[in-house]
């Protein structure tokens, strides 16, 4: 490998700068003046392109959406598009998620592997290759969203109206060898506003609220309920979360009071792509809520049709939703979000569907569904899927530098996640995640191996000197 040797005396900067940036606690925060997500995004976004100017490359930063780093001449862009934000960090983590602290050879961080690792290592990949003297023919451009975790992509939409689009690149922020197919997603709101109703006895149980979940794109770790008991239902409750423990695992604790009870759900987070890798706290509590006597109002209404229209599945099949094809597999459907109070409800739910439909197929089969059920809809995103065929020049080369790397073949991979790579015309997801390595993207104690992440940045700069050829 050309860069090795450079690469390797860089180890303690690649590691140092990928610590400093996980330190950034960069979750969407309250909108400022020049930091349309939150202070902190910016912070991170304006410390990243610092160093970038340290490594001798030229910055813009596009008024707090994103930013880029360039090195090289010609018309032509290469680019290589990563993010700086990071989902909410969760609960149970053995390491503090914003230190960066490295254990037994893994560097642990909200971020570390999705996506500031991964960013830190284009960097240096892009900082080897011009050390080394290489001809640029082309620029290459990292670009920096601040804005790709919430799926709305406001950092990519303002970036490309003001800047040039690259003519091919890849997107650090999934798995190698090669993701040249990726599922379109969709992410729609589900909800009921409740009627005034008249106050009247009820001697079966009552919902007061229930309130999980931080994020559509994340498998809720964590959901509770608060129920009004009119008479005792103490054992009955406890023996309701008893079979749910021995027909499902499922984690539910029950908190009694003088005239009310608190549900308490514990999942296991994982990412919305991938939902069947965690355990929903949401449907959790739904299936535990419906196996009980509710009052008849709106609010059990509601629940019972999230329970008997979305269940425990992860693929859509009672909603109406299964697709699937070829190329890229079966629809994914995650509850990610959800919120009842005494006046309404609200499911925000963040599909991942096949390459070959298209989002009007999705909402077609959505807006029939809810208007069956007299439920109100909106819908909040959707990314187009994302397919590159595979005798792409971009493929190729990519291809080739993988398996001339690892000794390992570069096979094709279709994926249920979003990457940037869909925000250009002709770009692939590249890594980080090495085949055979767990994913914990989303999930309590990320980490990304110090290892892997030298490993991932030679790849990259032998990427970077192919693709400026």
């Amino acid at each position: 490998m050309r860069f090795e040797t450079a690469i390797d005396s860089m180890r303690d900067d690649i590691i140092k700068t990928t610590q400093e940036l996980i330190s950034y606690k960069s979750v969407e925060g309250q909108p400022e003046p020049g930091a349309p997500f939150g202070r902190p995004i910016r912070d991170c976004l304006d410390r990243t392109l610092a160093i970038c100017e340290e490594m001798g490359f030229k910055t813009a930063n596009v008024d707090g959406y994103a930013g880029h780093a360039e090195y090289g001449q010609g018309e032509e862009i290469v680019g290589i598009l990563v993010h700086l934000d990071v989902v909410p960090e969760g609960s149970g983590w053995s390491v503090d998620p914003y230190e960066g602290k490295i254990v037994d050879g893994k560097l642990y961080g909200r971020g570390s592997g999705d996506d500031k690792g991964p960013a830190a290592a284009a960097m240096y990949a892009l900082k080897a290759v011009k050390e080394a003297g290489d001809t640029f023919n082309k620029r290459v451009r990292i670009i920096f969203g601040c804005d790709e975790e919430t799926g709305r992509w406001a950092c990519m939409k303002n970036y490309f109206k003001q800047e040039e689009i690259p003519s091919c690149g890849f997107s650090p922020d999934a798995d190698f060898p090669i993701i040249n197919s990726e599922k379109g997603i969709a992410v729609f709101e589900i909800g009921k506003k409740f009627k005034a109703a008249k106050a009247e006895a009820c001697t079966d149980l009552k919902i007061k609220y229930i309130k999980g979940g931080s994020r559509p794109n994340m498998v809720p770790e964590y959901c509770e309920c608060e129920l009004e008991i009119q008479k005792s239902f103490k054992d009955s409750l406890l023996r309701a979360a008893d079979t749910m423990k021995e027909k499902l695992n499922a984690d539910i604790r029950l908190e009694f009071k003088a005239a009310s009870c608190l549900v308490k759900s514990y999942g296991i987070s994982a990412h919305g792509s991938t939902p069947e890798k965690g355990v929903n706290a949401i449907t959790q509590l739904i299936r535990f809520l419906s196996s009980l006597p509710l009052c008849e109002d709106e609010a059990a209404a509601f629940v019972k049709f999230i329970d008997g229209s979305i269940g425990m599945e992860t693929d859509g099949k009672s909603f109406g939703l299964y697709m699937e094809d070829e190329a890229s597999g079966k629809l994914v459907f995650n509850l990610g979000v959800f919120q009842l109070t005494e006046t309404e409800a609200k499911a925000t739910v963040n599909i991942r569907y096949p390459v070959t439909k298209t989002w009007k197929d999705v909402y077609a089969i959505i807006d029939s569904k809810v208007k069956e059920a007299e439920i109100e809809y909106k819908k909040l995103s959707v990314l187009e899927p994302l397919y590159v065929p595979a005798d792409n020049p971009l493929v190729q080369k990519l291809k080739a530098v993988y398996e001339r790397i690892t000794k390992e073949e570069a096979t094709l991979i279709s994926i249920g996640g979003g990457t940037y790579a869909r925000a250009i015309k002709n770009a692939v997801a590249f890594g980080p995640l090495f085949p055979g390595k767990p994913e914990l993207a989303h999930q309590k104690d990320e980490y990304i191996s110090v290892d892997d992440l030298i490993k991932c940045t030679k790849i990259y700069a032998e990427a970077i000197a192919e693709l400026i050829k």
